[in-house]
């Protein structure tokens, strides 16, 4: 018995039934000899389709892929394994989210995932019905093949469920597990896979396959890094990270896994990629992605001569290109001459083009008409905001002319507490960097530099005191604690489960000290006051790339109008 595999992860477009089914087809063609094809959830929709469930034009859609795909793999020995909507004719939620197998143009086994996620970004209950505890066990080439829907193998890390669908597997006879798969990925997402599905096959006793998808997806970027475990070895088999792949193996029982090279037998340790390398390929991905799916080439960002906007500049330069990146400075009165200076090298060493528009003449302007109109002259906060709101129309006005989308800059620490515009630097389509605490920009940068071997975003930026530069002398430590302190309370405040061990301790730990010492417990309740009155800013901000275990977005679920 020998059961020849071929693992594929896409980078699917959600809603392009067409060319989805077309990647597949191409994916096919380069299968070899196999004897089951596997990709992965929702595979002909993408993932994760949410509303467009409800649209007629989903079920025709999806209706002409899969008859794509029936022929396609009349023309085949292999057997087609993909995930799909399927619809519901009983009581409950109008669709499953279902796997279907095909062979010699027919469906020789169909499956309704069981558990729902309905926790962090996932909302799945809101449109499917969770299927009944039926194990799908196919027989194929001789071996029973087990399948299983993503959060159906996670039964073990999340304790949310009564069923246990790969123990179902296991006790109807399957030899080895199938999982197809949606995995967002974020940082230390792999690990956790790793240890999980690992712990999963050595409790099984079976062998098991992990199939994700790969691409960026709105917010959600997936990272693809399938992999397969020997319940004996470990890890024995990746694809790689933050691209499409294919990969034959094959699978015997008793023998475990082999490849052209032989017999699987030799554990596979995970790549070294540290935190701020993470980042950089994934923010890459996410938006290389995020663009092409909405049909947009090109991005403009406003260089402030900071870290925030230098940084979001030079990952945008590396995903895109020195030719579809521009930069606007925009200096007032109170700008500091490096505001200028350190844009102008910056945009420099990265190859972009940097548009001047002084804003002094526009604010007066305001200033005069307000004082007209409502006699009472702008100052203070009212002023300050309005240089960040002229900014914010001045970039909005470059993207509707020439067609850039507008990048915002604004990081995790201050997305947090409200330390920014609403209307003005949080304008834009997209942000790079929201997914990022104050201090891991900085590292980020530093890296950056790293990874080209070269001081592109210059020293002068990295170090100078963080300041928004709306008002003379301002700096950001006059209205936040400083950033170490900020950041190890908004990872405690913000994220705390959803860190990785070693992070939850540390910052624990860090809050806990703070608690004891003068001022510190005044200080945690300030910030997280500031978290909370900041709600209503960040319900109108841009789409965020999900980068760390819990993001703002559709994984932070706060009220607006509450104490």
């Amino acid at each position: 018995m020998t059961l020849r595999l071929s693992l594929v992860q896409l980078d699917y477009t959600v809603g392009d039934f067409d060319g989805n089914a077309q990647l597949m087809a191409q994916a096919v063609a380069a299968a070899g000899p196999a004897d089951l094809i596997v990709f992965s959830e929702l595979s002909l929709s993408g993932y994760y389709p949410a509303d467009k469930l409800d649209l007629p034009a989903f079920r025709a859609g999806q209706a002409r892929a899969l008859e794509q795909l029936a022929a396609l793999s009349r023309q085949t020995h292999a057997a087609l394994a993909f995930g799909m909507a399927t619809p519901n004719q009983g009581p409950g939620k109008p669709w499953f989210n279902s796997l279907v197998v095909l062979q010699a143009g027919r469906e020789v086994l169909r499956y309704h995932k069981q558990l729902l996620p309905d926790y962090d970004v996932f909302n799945e209950q809101r449109h499917f019905e969770p299927g009944p505890r039926q194990p799908a066990v196919l027989e194929l080439a001789g071996v029973k093949v087990g399948f299983l829907v993503c959060e159906d193998a996670w039964h073990d890390a999340t304790g949310l469920y009564e069923r246990d669908p790969a123990q179902d597997l296991r006790d109807a006879g399957a030899q080895m597990v199938v999982s197809i798969n949606a995995s967002p990925s974020s940082v230390g997402k792999q690990a956790q896979r790793d240890g999980l599905f690992t712990a999963l096959s050595r409790r099984l006793q079976l062998p098991l396959v992990f199939v994700n998808q790969v691409g960026g997806n709105d917010s959600l970027v997936f990272d693809g890094a399938s992999f397969v475990v020997d319940p004996a070895v470990g890890v024995v088999a990746r694809l790689p990270w933050f691209e499409p792949a294919q990969e034959g193996l094959v699978f015997e029982p008793g023998r475990g896994f082999s490849s052209e090279a032989g017999i699987l037998a030799t554990p596979l340790a995970l790549p070294e990629l540290n935190d701020s390398r993470f980042y950089y390929q994934q923010i890459l991905l996410g938006l290389r992605g995020y663009l092409r799916k909405i049909g947009v080439r090109s991005v403009v960002v406003g260089c402030s001569g900071g870290i925030d906007s230098a940084l979001t500049l030079a990952l945008a330069r590396d995903a895109l290109g020195a030719e579809n990146v521009q930069a606007v400075t925009m200096p007032s009165r109170v700008s500091t001459a490096g505001s200028v200076s350190d844009s102008v090298d910056l945009c420099r060493n990265l190859g972009i083009a940097l548009h001047e528009f002084p804003i002094a003449p526009l604010v007066e302007a305001y200033g005069t008409g307000f004082q007209a109109a409502f006699a009472s002259e702008l100052a203070g906060l009212s002023l300050e905001n309005l240089q960040s709101r002229v900014r914010g129309t001045i970039l909005m006005a470059f993207s509707n002319r020439h067609g850039p989308l507008l990048l915002t800059t604004g990081n995790k620490s201050e997305v947090a507490v409200g330390y920014c515009t609403l209307y003005g630097d949080t304008n834009g389509g997209l942000n790079l960097i929201g997914d990022l605490y104050k201090t891991e920009v900085f590292e980020l940068s530093r890296e950056f530099n790293r990874i080209h071997g070269a001081e592109i975003i210059p020293e002068a930026i990295i170090t100078k005191e963080p300041s928004a530069e709306l008002a003379e002398g301002q700096r950001d430590s006059d209205s936040l604690p400083p950033y170490p302190v900020l950041d190890e309370i908004l990872k405690w405040h913000i994220e705390g489960e959803a860190l990785r061990p070693q992070e939850l301790a540390a910052a624990t730990d860090f809050v806990e000290r703070l608690m004891q010492e003068a001022g510190g417990a005044e200080t945690v309740a300030r910030v997280q006051q500031l978290v909370a009155r900041a709600e209503f800013k960040r319900r109108q901000a841009p789409p965020i790339l999900k980068l760390r275990g819990r993001a703002f977005g559709a994984g932070w679920q706060m009220p607006v109008a509450a104490r």
